[in-house]
């Protein structure tokens, strides 16, 4: 059987993931983008698409990691063979830049679904605003 196929040797199985990037806080911007743009080259390279890229930016931390208080943070999604976020995976544990990574499978369900947006959900109609500030 090939490799990079599926189970009965047909299509290669492509699977949504996303993965969550925390940057050190004291890299700048410009590399933090080039680290960002290398490791969506990786999934490329590895015959994967990207997705859509969220940066969340400077975060508090839950807890102190590497001494550091704050994290830049980033979200990516992209489909790709398990082979590429296997590279992806090794590219971010040897990145400088990145003090910690996550890669996660979308389940099948809930890929490509849009999630609501907090400041969506946050807004209050005028009318309420101002009633609950009298």
């Amino acid at each position: 059987m090939p490799s990079g196929s599926g189970p009965e040797g047909g299509e290669p199985r492509v699977r949504p993931y996303e993965t969550m990037i925390i940057f050190d806080p004291e890299v700048e911007e410009a590399a933090i983008q080039g680290t960002l743009d290398k490791a969506l080259e990786v999934v490329r390279t590895n015959g994967g698409t990207t997705g859509t890229v969220d940066r969340w930016g400077r975060r508090t931390l839950a807890y102190e990691m590497n001494k550091k208080r704050e994290g830049y943070y980033v979200v990516a999604e992209f489909t790709a063979e398990p082979k590429a976020s296997a590279e992806l995976d090794r590219f971010l544990v040897l990145a400088d830049e990145v003090m910690r990574h996550k890669i996660i499978r979308v389940p099948e369900k809930v890929a490509g679904t849009a999630r609501p947006k907090a400041s969506a959900q946050a807004k209050v109609p005028a009318g309420d605003a101002a009633r609950s500030a009298g």
